[in-house]
């Protein structure tokens, strides 16, 4: 089950049941299922205690995503900064809710297993977040 929450923001995402349909849709075309996926939407500054406290890293960043998955159940936290998604859609100029939706999937993928450390990976990432984003403006 997806739950969505916020942290020191006010922040709503519209359509939550069709973003948990496009989201299961995308864990069971990579063979896996949704377990419990809790997805936070907060600050910068929320963000950033978060990356100190559990990660020890002193940076800004949009997302965070705690992995708590067994086997092929999708389960974890997806701390998710609307403040950065908000910069990051000026910055590469496209629309707010289709970068926050680039940011969601790019959680789901990291509990996939799919990772951003390489210039390889990070090439597969994108096309996957792409291939699911453009998945999600036909279907969902």
């Amino acid at each position: 089950m997806i739950r969505y929450y916020k942290e020191d923001i006010k922040f709503e995402l519209k359509a939550k049941a069709l973003n948990n349909k496009w989201l299961k849709f995308v864990a069971e075309s990579e063979i896996r299922k949704i377990g419990d996926i809790n997805i936070i939407f907060c600050s910068d500054n929320y963000i950033l205690d978060v990356n100190m406290r559990y990660l020890q890293h002193d940076y800004f960043t949009d997302i965070i995503t705690f992995d708590y998955c067994e086997k092929n159940i999708l389960s974890g936290d997806l701390f998710i900064s609307i403040d950065s998604v908000r910069e990051n859609a000026v910055y590469y100029g496209t629309d707010f809710n289709e970068e926050l939706n680039r940011v969601m999937v790019h959680g789901i993928l990291h509990l996939i297993g799919y990772d951003d450390h390489s210039e390889e990976e990070i090439s597969q990432m994108r096309a996957k977040e792409n291939y699911y984003l453009e998945l999600k403006k036909k279907l969902f």
